[in-house]
């Protein structure tokens, strides 16, 4: 058995792509996924998978169970919602790993981006040549680090840029959502 985190991207969010957790909680269920928990409305699943050869012989299994997961979505709810997965003990090196580790005051200047893929070297250097003072990127691996001391809401990542400009799909936590993730 091995416990997972599903990201949804987007959901219940600014009042689009509304999806109840209680309805999503018994869609994982119905995907045969075992111990199913939710952490606040914006599309955080912990979940067991017990047994499945189609993830365990996978190359990638969060890609796959990602995959899964997107299609049961839009065929059961008629929407296309981007889904990222994490083995549930990397979130906790998602925490340990952070490279901004007592340089912020409070989560809300901390946020990491989950990405579905690493970033393209050519991606990574356009992020990076738009950090400021105030708005710092730390890319490692699949995830993006974001110190923005100025908060969210001005920030390249409140504004939508590095999805629009980048063309890549990823799905903003804060800090303190990362944090219960690591617990779920």
């Amino acid at each position: 058995m091995r416990r997972y985190v599903a990201l949804l991207r987007g959901i219940n969010v600014g009042g689009n792509t509304m999806i109840k957790m209680e309805e999503l909680r018994a869609l994982f269920e119905a995907l045969r996924f075992e111990n199913v928990a939710s952490y606040i409305n914006s599309g955080n699943l912990a979940f067991d998978v017990v047994s499945s050869p189609h993830v365990s012989k996978s190359p990638t299994p969060d890609l796959t169970l990602a995959d899964q997961i997107e299609s049961a979505i839009q065929k059961t709810f008629g929407k296309a919602v981007p889904v990222m997965v994490r083995d549930q003990p990397h979130i906790q090196t998602v925490l340990d790993s952070n490279p901004f580790a007592g340089q912020f005051e409070s989560h809300k200047e901390m946020h990491v981006l989950f990405l579905k893929a690493e970033m393209p070297a050519d991606k990574q250097n356009e992020l990076l040549a738009n950090q400021t003072k105030d708005e710092r990127f730390a890319i490692v691996g699949r995830e993006i680090y974001c110190h923005l001391k100025l908060g969210v809401a001005e920030s390249l990542l409140g504004r939508g840029l590095i999805e629009k400009k980048l063309k890549i799909a990823v799905t903003a936590r804060n800090w303190r959502t990362v944090q219960r993730l690591a617990e779920l």
